[in-house]
């Protein structure tokens, strides 16, 4: 038996559920039913928490929007179940969805959902979750940094694109302009961001271009490489592509 936090409903389902009033009906909601564990015969320690995510993972090129959260804190071991509550109304016809699930504990994440697992395609929803403990080396790009190359276009001088990347996976800074805030999933050499929030600040032409260009290569983001000799993390995209090279600066 688990015991559950109040379900969180993503983004896309505020508007549907603000809107409720006379003649407008109520979200319709359905629910996924599933597992989450892991193939090491460890004790999950005190306090871990478990969080599953329903996803659209429509477009390749940009972060996943999440529709749908819940967080678990297991009263026994793997596998932990879990039910996901979602509005129907958020589901968009031709567009493709995915669980995903993560551990955690006193702000590390310990493991974490490596391979899409598909659900709401018309088949069988695959909503058994594997998760993968996340290595200890995992924690390199954990740090402030500079950017000194974006999307291989070099940066603006005395314009400092900052990204801060925490041991539990925020992430902070500056885009040159507006200050940033999100999250990033990290496993292994893998990187993930997940929707990046700024400030509006009005930025000069030239710095909003920046500015973009450093959002756009956030979003291609996949893989992460350190050269500890050099204090240098590059982090790179499809094939290999280099998207940004920053320098340590804490």
């Amino acid at each position: 038996m688990t015991s559950r936090r109040i379900v969180i409903q993503g983004a896309a389902v505020l508007p549907a559920l603000a809107t409720f009033g006379p003649g407008t009906a109520e979200a319709k909601m359905k629910v996924l039913k599933g597992s989450v564990s892991y193939r090491e015969r460890m004790a999950l320690p005190d306090g871990a928490t478990v969080r599953v995510q329903l996803l659209d993972v429509s477009l390749a090129d940009a972060a996943s929007v999440t529709i749908a959260e819940t967080v678990i804190t297991p009263e026994g071991q793997v596998p932990i179940p879990y039910e996901l509550h979602y509005d129907e109304a958020a589901i968009v016809a031709n567009h493709s969805y995915a669980v995903a699930a993560r551990i955690e504990a006193e702000g590390r994440l310990l493991y974490i959902s490596t391979t899409r697992h598909a659900v709401l395609t018309g088949g069988a929803d695959d909503t058994d979750i594997m998760v993968e403990r996340v290595a200890a080396s995992s924690a390199a790009p954990e740090g402030r940094w500079l950017a000194e190359d974006i999307l291989g276009g070099g940066v603006l001088d005395r314009v400092e694109t900052r990204l801060e990347i925490g041991a539990d996976g925020g992430v902070a800074g500056s885009s040159g302009c507006n200050a940033i805030s999100g999250t990033a999933m990290i496993a292994g050499d893998s990187i993930k961001f997940g929707p990046i929030a700024a400030t509006r600040k009005a930025c000069v032409p030239a710095v909003g271009d920046q500015e973009q260009k450093f959002f756009k290569a956030l979003g291609l983001t996949g893989r992460w490489h350190y050269d500890a000799q050099r204090q240098k993390l590059t982090l790179s995209g499809q094939g290999g592509r280099t998207l940004m090279v920053l320098a340590r600066i804490g």
